[in-house]
């Protein structure tokens, strides 16, 4: 879940654009990552010695690894060390910029090092729970502490992400949440969770973005919008909010009921003027989501 953090992250500092981002999100699914970029992040190597090895292979046919053990930047054993290590999937999108021409291995090395500082990633996080990692993360972006059910807040937003890598995939990136006093979708799907909190959540997208986010849904293909495509939008976020209320009882022992998915074409949904209410856009490379969460 670090990788879709570090796209926001990259977007927070105008190092990207939204159009790179997606670029960038979409040749990662072709790429692996290289030793180079391996040995930056483990501190055996400076941008500087990676350049230097990368003009050197303009000259020599000859891999990486050799030239680094040759030029004495790396050993034989860091090397076979290194082409066995688990290694953090945001690397690979870092990466994948420096192949674009967007930012240079100086630049890499920087951000991953304010990065990992800014968010206290150290090795062992690799091998967390991802719902600790969302959760971690939802609340140094998001800023929803000093919210009244900020918890609320978190354990949706957590789950969200999560079913969103589950079900939709785990190429996007979330953007900054948008305030809201009113709801007003292109095509949209809404639903009220009911009992101790009125909650009302919803799904908004155009017409061409339901197609793809339910053709992945549903693991088929649907080239027109259609009754199977707002089905599937509807199960979606229908088994979103089931998983989050069962959650809720177990965690909390609170009880809440789901009224059913309503449709929305161009018309307002009625937010409580007492609620707070965001809309969260989720970067897909289809298109922007935009997930309500009006509390």
């Amino acid at each position: 879940m670090y990788t879709q953090f570090f796209g926001n992250f990259l977007l927070q500092r105008n190092i990207v654009t939204p159009d790179q981002l997606i670029a960038a999100i979409n040749q990662e699914a072709t790429s692996h990552i290289k030793l180079g970029t391996l040995a930056m992040y483990h501190n055996l190597m400076t941008a500087n010695e990676i350049d230097d090895i990368v003009v050197a292979q303009t000259h020599e046919d000859k891999h990486f690894g050799e030239l680094a053990i040759e030029r004495n930047y790396l050993t034989e054993d860091q090397v076979n060390h290194l082409l066995s290590e688990q290694s953090p999937e945001y690397l690979l999108l870092g990466q994948v910029l420096i192949e674009q021409g967007i930012i240079s291995n100086a630049d890499l090395e920087d951000l991953i090092i304010d990065y990992e500082s800014e968010h206290e990633i150290y090795d062992l996080d690799i091998q967390i729970d991802q719902k600790e990692q969302v959760t971690k993360l939802i609340r140094h972006y998001f800023k929803l502490g000093e919210l009244e059910n900020s918890e609320l807040f978190e354990s949706y937003l957590t789950l969200l992400f999560n079913n969103l890598i589950r079900f939709i995939g785990a190429d996007f990136s979330p953007m900054t949440p948008i305030p809201c006093e009113e709801f007003a979708p292109q095509f949209g799907i809404s639903q009220q969770i009911n009992g101790k909190y009125n909650i009302v959540t919803g799904l908004d997208m155009s017409c061409d973005m339901a197609i793809e986010f339910a053709s992945r849904y549903a693991m088929d293909t649907f080239h027109e919008f259609d009754e199977y495509v707002q089905a599937s939008l509807e199960d979606f976020l229908n088994l979103h909010n089931g998983l989050f209320t069962v959650n809720m009882s177990n965690n909390y022992s609170v009880e809440m009921q789901l009224s059913p998915p309503e449709m929305h074409d161009e018309d307002l949904v009625s937010l409580r003027s007492d609620a707070v209410s965001y809309l969260f856009p989720v970067l897909y490379p289809f298109g922007t989501i935009y997930v309500l969460l009006s509390i």
